[in-house]
């Protein structure tokens, strides 16, 4: 039986490949650009054993929205816009917006050192 999967932190960075978009929604546009990522994202995680999980942010501004999602390996990305349906909902983002698409591995991992720092003093 497979185990549910868990978000959460670990104290050391993992071997995780991150995908940012930022979506820079027209004018008005950014509610319309936050549906449309979360429907293409959804999708994704519905269909696809790369995915692991994602972070769908609206900026205060009004002007972007941000996709922070965490994949197997570089090769999801492939996989995922090889797929005809995907594509066709993540191209009806530019009806809203631009788009910026970054693939990131982790290198590094910082935590807060405020607690350490009081528990040695």
């Amino acid at each position: 039986m497979q185990q549910p999967l868990l978000a959460g932190f670990r104290a050391g960075p993992e071997p995780t490949v991150f995908i940012v978009n930022v979506i820079h929604a027209h004018p008005g546009k950014q509610e319309e650009a936050f549906r449309l990522i979360q429907d293409v994202v959804n999708y994704v995680a519905e269909r696809k054993e790369g995915f692991l999980w994602s972070n769908l942010s609206k900026s205060t501004d009004g002007k972007t929205v941000v996709n922070i999602e965490a994949i197997a390996g570089e090769g999801n990305v492939e996989e995922f816009f090889s797929d005809a349906v995907f594509l066709e909902k993540f191209r009806a983002l530019n009806s809203v917006s631009t788009c910026e698409f970054h693939t990131y591995r982790v290198d590094d991992l910082v935590l807060p050192k405020r607690a350490a720092l009081a528990a040695s003093a």
